[in-house]
């Protein structure tokens, strides 16, 4: 490759990360809000309906987990730390929101309701994996202490 190629693909590479990040981000931050906004279709009554122990607590909890997380994703602030609360908080939602009604509503129709929540899941997974990239709080941190301690 040569040197502008190698520009050019960093530079792309950059801005996936961020539209990545932008994407889970938002996705996490309006779903925590809407918990508190939409308590009966979307937070206590919700996890009532599904089965999650102790709705009063747990969906103010996870509606919180994701504001905090969801918003620091948006900012590139610890990333990686903050990509672990919303892997399992993902995963109990694919478990008990698609994968306990599989049966029920069948192996098509399970993957066609689970599209968003896999999507999620690899989102994070990928995030937890490269971090947040140039365009961030994390690499402007990072650059600070190197000039700090460099």
């Amino acid at each position: 490759m040569s040197l502008n190629t190698d520009a050019t693909w960093l530079d792309r590479t950059v801005k996936a990360v961020l539209l990545i990040r932008i994407l889970v981000g938002w996705v996490f931050l309006s779903e925590g809000i809407q918990k508190f906004l939409f308590p009966d279709s979307l937070g206590v009554g919700r996890f009532v309906k599904i089965g999650i122990p102790w709705p009063q607590v747990m969906a103010p909890f996870v509606g919180v987990v994701e504001i905090v997380c969801g918003s620091l994703l948006l900012l590139g602030l610890i990333t990686r730390l903050a990509t672990v609360p919303l892997l399992f908080d993902i995963s109990v939602a694919i478990y008990s929101t698609k994968i306990v009604t599989l049966a029920k509503n069948g192996f098509w129709a399970t993957l066609h309701e689970a599209r968003t929540d896999v999507s999620m899941l690899l989102d994070l997974i990928f995030l937890l994996l490269v971090g947040a990239g140039a365009w961030s709080l994390d690499a402007w941190l990072a650059e600070r202490r190197g000039a700090t301690h460099g």
